[in-house]
């Protein structure tokens, strides 16, 4: 920010009340316009505001299309400020006069916007008073400016208000409804659109294929504010099940991508969650500085390209895997393996990380950039790695300490399914609060979205549960439902899940098995996960089979309560749980 934009971002903050949204220097549709300050407002419109530091001597000729400045460099011919605004005012009305629902749909208005919108100027350092008499009236407006007198920290809000509302020609008579708010947010900021589960998550052509939804899913203000402020240092960000987490972490990567110099890494402990962070990158077009890993398959890389060898040769896959990360520790110690790789960190799945693997992974970011995120939430722990007690981030050299976020509400689920999953996590959701260097509980809370109840289904044996459920899937397919929106989660891959394996195939249901699961769009198979590889995902139909096996809310222990909970929270639409009697 120029010091007036950064004075004026102050007044806006201090001036304008809680239902303004006001975004500054935000890249705005398809020509990526950079207006200085978008104010909307649901009863007054949309204002554009272009800021200008010009002082009276800066100006040598203006005329109402351009204007000559001299600048250190030199004279300099740029737009009329006022025109610049006019033109930043038209390419965002453009967008959202696309929208039938934005716009009037009869008599002489038709096809314009159903709410006014203006542009103007704000002229940080000249007064009114200047203005009026250097002729500067004749070629900008006076009505569409705020000048330096008017914007003052003394000046009361209603003054500064006035200001900006006099820059409308037409008075609004109703309200922006907040689907409406929601669906400007959706077509100025396309980054921050929801996008469709799975397969369709990646793909952005998808949207510009079709016409434009009737439902439109945007971020939550809180989560664009958060997506957009997150600035330099360390950041931790404490969520719950389906709060957007790993989304904002994508929009991060992508943001961090277009400005760095050396790669950007991100980690997660789960290899499917790490193969659809990878397809996101790769479908955003910054794969190549974006580098996703497992934390393991992170730890082998290092020990390959720096020539480190560790003892591999244990029968024990568990024992193996940690001898591999020590390796790793005790390379960078030796400075064997270089610090400071990467020009920012981002861990999804803080909560399953062991401290020590945390304490490594903070020494990859280039001290020059100190650029850490880390995603956490303790009742998604589905690892006794992550599980310690007392700990803190500050331990592990984490500075995060007034730099963390709390997201609470679940956008995922709809409330049936999250209250029936809460039924068999127990103690797991109890909010328990922790110092702010600590690692807090959360209580989930619905968004309030609503639908069917999850379903419960007993079959007289394993081969019937089988049956029942390829059927069921046929049944969705045939309503329209692509294979690739369902998933069958299993907690035991034999009996349960080879079973129902061969169902799917008696049946001709395509289906994919674990490793081989992809994320791309023409892999439309149902996908057959176990519980801890479903971590990070979302399908609209989620089927968990062998309920006979698992245990009941009384009976079930912690870490199987949290497997349980985990997979359950994968369904966005439809939960169907079935077991065998016999």
């Amino acid at each position: 920010m120029t010091s007036g934009e950064r004075r004026l971002a102050q007044r806006l903050e201090a001036k304008l009340e809680e239902d303004y949204l006001c975004w500054f220097d935000v890249p705005v549709g398809s020509t990526n316009s950079h207006p200085d300050f978008i104010i909307l407002h649901p009863r007054r419109g949309l204002l554009i505001l272009e800021v200008k530091d010009w002082k009276q001597d800066t100006i040598q000729s203006i005329t109402k299309s351009d204007a000559a400045i001299l600048t250190p460099r030199g004279l300099k011919h740029v737009l009329n400020p006022l025109e610049q605004a006019r033109q930043y005012a038209h390419a965002v009305t453009n967008v959202l006069e696309r929208d039938k629902q934005l716009t009037l749909s009869s008599g002489r208005m038709e096809g314009r916007l159903t709410f006014p919108w203006a542009y103007g100027v704000v002229l940080t350092n000249i007064p009114r008073r200047t203005f009026d008499s250097s002729g500067l009236a004749e070629v900008i407006e006076p009505h569409r400016v705020i000048c330096q007198d008017e914007m003052t920290e003394a000046i009361d809000a209603e003054s500064f208000q006035q200001r900006m509302w006099e820059m409308f020609s037409v008075r609004f008579q109703g309200n922006l409804s907040l689907p409406q708010l929601d669906r400007v947010r959706w077509h100025l900021f396309p980054e921050i659109r929801l996008p469709v589960p799975q397969a369709g998550l990646f793909n952005e052509k998808e949207l510009e294929s079709v016409e434009i939804p009737d439902l439109m899913r945007v971020m939550d203000l809180q989560q664009e504010q958060l997506a957009r402020s997150l600035g330099e240092g360390h950041r931790v960000i404490h969520g719950v099940a389906g709060s957007g987490k790993t989304l904002i972490l994508g929009y991060r990567a992508e943001q961090l991508a277009k400005v760095c110099v050396k790669p950007i890494l991100v980690l997660c402990y789960n290899k499917t969650l790490a193969g659809r962070l990878v397809h996101w990158m790769a479908s955003k077009g910054v794969a190549d500085k974006v580098h996703v890993r497992s934390f393991h398959s992170w730890c082998h890389s290092q020990l390959s390209a720096y020539n480190v060898g560790f003892a591999n040769n244990q029968e024990d896959t568990n024992a193996v895997m940690a001898e591999m990360v020590q390796a790793v520790i005790r390379g960078v110690e030796r400075g064997q393996i270089p610090s400071g790789q990467y020009e920012a960190v981002l861990i999804d799945e803080g909560h399953d990380f062991k401290p020590e693997w945390l304490k490594l992974v903070v020494q990859m970011v280039d001290p020059q950039t100190n650029s850490l995120l880390v995603l956490y939430d303790d009742a998604q722990s589905i690892y006794e790695a992550g599980r310690q007690k007392n700990f803190s981030f500050k331990s592990v050299g984490i500075q995060a300490q007034g730099r963390t976020t709390i997201l609470k509400v679940n956008y995922r689920n709809t409330q049936e399914i999250l209250e029936f999953a809460a039924q068999f996590a127990g103690e797991l959701l109890k909010a328990t609060e922790a110092e702010e260097d600590g690692v807090p509980r959360l209580m989930p809370i619905s968004a309030g979205r609503h639908g069917t109840a999850p379903m419960v289904v007993k079959l007289p044996s394993l081969q019937a549960e089988g049956a029942w459920i390829a059927e069921r899937l046929k049944e969705e397919h045939g309503k329209g439902i692509p294979w690739r929106d369902m998933a069958i989660l299993y907690r035991h891959y034999d009996p349960v899940c080879k079973v129902v394996r061969t169902e799917l195939r008696r049946a001709g249901i395509p289906s994919t098995w674990k490793k081989d699961v992809t994320f791309v769009e023409s892999q439309d198979t149902v996908k057959l996960l176990p519980f801890h590889s479903s971590k990070g995902l979302e399908y609209p139909i989620v089927v968990i089979p062998g309920a006979g096996l698992l245990p009941t809310p009384a009976d079930a222990s912690q870490d199987e309560a949290r497997l349980l909970y985990v997979a359950m929270t994968r369904a966005t639409a439809q939960l169907i749980v079935t077991g065998a009697t016999a």
